[in-house]
């Protein structure tokens, strides 16, 4: 069988490293060629999964030319997903693009169209999609064993994204602080900021838990840190026909969740008609409420198996037959989470609440 061959384009965030590391330990995957215009930036790549030169490229065009890949894997600054997939798209690729989906809903949009012209596929990577609680947590919405979901609670973050690279090497307070002003991750117009960062993971996730469905108007409120142009902290309100939901995001918890779970926990607690869970990243069990047992069981989360552990295993099974991705990463669902953010983001903005986005 003739493998993927998957190409990894700009470096901007460090999980493309982390992606990179899923397609080098795919059996049906071949890193094909890696492209950046800061060499450095993939000095790490390089080395650990032994590419060579000839398969490094410092012009995009060039590297899609050249390796003719099946995939290309996107980790732009947020402020430039539309550009980058604009960029791509006409060379017939299908397309990986990291967490968040866009900087805005006009231009989710314009991916969406650039994609879809080419007859190719475009899926966005949420991480904690791949969280064995979270996919349990949802086996067990689909079973009923909570009812109708009417409420999803969540609440993420870190300690800050400079504070860590790939595989979650960690970096100094200290180092962080000074690389704050030179990190697209502090530029408004880059889409920096924590609500940007983690509010499409809760609203994305919680579309799926609630089925889909969409809420009626958003309030959100920011924080307005001394120095800085993007906010380390937001919570928001969403008001569905079915009652309240809350998704909050925080760079500057006490500690980071793969280390330590700080307090408040980093996940989710989703509250039915019949009972609820409490789903929290990295945890090996959930918590589960129902009429048959309110006084609540822990149950160990599922193992997640092939072709279904990460988002290259799944893309490639996707494209090989025909099966629909992983759902959180699917277009349709990121859209609504997409709306959730604008939607945010102007009522931050314009200290209301408004109307959901469309």
């Amino acid at each position: 069988m003739q493998k993927f061959k998957v190409v990894g384009i700009n470096f901007d965030h460090m999980h493309m490293g982390d992606l990179l590391r899923r397609a080098f330990i795919h059996p049906d995957v071949e890193i094909a060629g890696i492209c950046d215009t800061r060499p450095d930036r993939m000095a790490s790549v390089i080395s650990n999964f032994d590419i060579p030169e000839d398969r490094v490229f410092s012009d995009y065009r060039q590297c899609l030319e050249v390796t003719q890949p099946d995939i290309a894997i996107l980790c732009p600054s947020t402020g430039t997903h539309a550009l980058w997939v604009e960029r791509v798209a006409p060379f017939g690729t299908h397309i990986l693009v990291e967490k968040p989906f866009a900087a805005s809903l006009a231009d989710a949009d314009a991916m969406i169209a650039a994609v879809t012209a080419t007859g190719k596929q475009m899926i966005i990577n949420w991480p904690l999609a791949w969280y064995p609680p979270h996919v349990t947590s949802k086996r067990l919405i689909d079973e009923g064993v909570i009812g109708d979901v009417l409420e999803v609670h969540y609440y993420d973050g870190n300690r800050g994204p400079l504070r860590h690279l790939a595989d979650k090497e960690e970096i100094s307070a200290e180092v962080a602080a000074q690389r704050k002003s030179e990190s697209w991750w502090y530029q408004a117009a880059q889409g920096g900021g924590s609500l940007r960062d983690y509010l499409g993971y809760g609203v994305t996730l919680g579309t799926w838990f609630h089925g889909g469905d969409k809420p009626i108007e958003v309030t959100t409120m920011v924080d307005e840190p001394l120095g800085l142009e993007v906010d380390e902290h937001s919570i928001t309100i969403a008001r569905y026909a079915k009652g309240l939901s809350k998704f909050e995001t925080r760079w500057g918890t006490f500690t980071d969740p793969w280390t330590h779970q700080p307090q408040p926990k980093c996940g989710f607690n989703i509250v039915g008609t019949k009972g609820t869970i409490s789903s929290y990243d990295y945890e090996p069990t959930i918590r589960v409420q129902t009429q048959a047992c309110p006084e609540g069981e822990v149950i160990p989360v599922d193992e997640l198996q092939p072709p279904n552990q990460d988002p290259i295993q799944n893309f490639v099974h996707s494209l090989r037959t025909g099966e629909p991705v992983h759902e959180p990463l699917s277009p349709a669902i990121c859209r609504i989470g997409q709306q959730i953010v604008d939607s945010a983001i102007l009522s931050a903005r314009e200290r209301r609440t408004v109307p959901l986005l469309e």
